[in-house]
């Protein structure tokens, strides 16, 4: 585990090349190193893949060593949504220039949010569909529903039924709206667990990584067939 010139962590495989990226956004008022644990577990189950883990742009306005990718100070159902998109460049720059480091596909990267990050990955698929080929969202929501699902990338949300910060009916919501729009998408809760990444979770998000077979994927096969 090293400090990296994006201000974050990154966990490198011992074996070269780099066979795929995950990035990891920490929620509001937190840091690069809370999510180190999920790093690590996910990196048993996948031991070819680079994790980073940046630091959040700003720091927490709230106060605290913490950091933020845009400020909750004053935030709104009707304003939140032009925060998170002023927000996207720096993180497309960022996720750009992670996969052109290590040669890495769009398809072949993924970004991992929770709480305030999981807003950030979630906005960032519906501003640069196919950037990054899987989205997976702990206790996380959308910023605005979407008016059109993401055709090249594949969202996995993952939420405890007691949050109560992020409600998991905004993880309902988000799914219900994907599939009416054909989007390509799955939903995972877990009972009694509030704010968190919980074991539970993170076991269901690992399990959808290795099994679940994106829609467009299935549909090429189909019409091949």
């Amino acid at each position: 585990m090293t400090e990296n010139l994006f201000e974050g962590i990154e966990l490198l495989p011992k074996e070269q090349p780099v066979k795929q990226l995950f990035i990891l956004l920490h929620g509001v008022g937190a840091s690069a190193g809370d999510l180190v644990p999920l790093a690590q577990k996910f990196g048993t189950q996948f031991p070819n893949a680079a994790f980073l883990l940046p630091e959040g742009t700003s720091p927490f306005d709230g106060g605290g060593n913490g950091r933020q990718w845009f400020s909750i100070r004053g935030v709104t159902e009707e304003n939140r949504a032009a925060r998170v998109t002023d927000a996207l460049p720096e993180l497309l720059n960022m996720v750009s220039r992670e996969q052109a480091r290590f040669n890495i596909l769009q398809t072949d990267t993924a970004l991992v949010g929770f709480s305030q990050g999981s807003i950030m990955a979630l906005e960032f698929s519906k501003a640069h569909d196919g950037k990054v080929g899987r989205v997976i969202s702990f206790s996380g929501r959308y910023a605005k529903l979407p008016d059109q699902a993401p055709e090249l990338t594949t969202l996995h949300f993952l939420h405890g039924e007691n949050d109560p910060v992020i409600p998991v009916t905004h993880a309902h919501a988000a799914y219900e709206r994907l599939m009416e729009l054909n989007g390509d998408a799955t939903l995972d809760t877990a009972t009694s667990v509030g704010h968190e990444i919980h074991p539970s979770l993170a076991e269901r998000a690992i399990n959808r990584l290795q099994t679940c077979i994106p829609l467009r994927s299935w549909n090429k096969a189909l019409e091949g067939s």
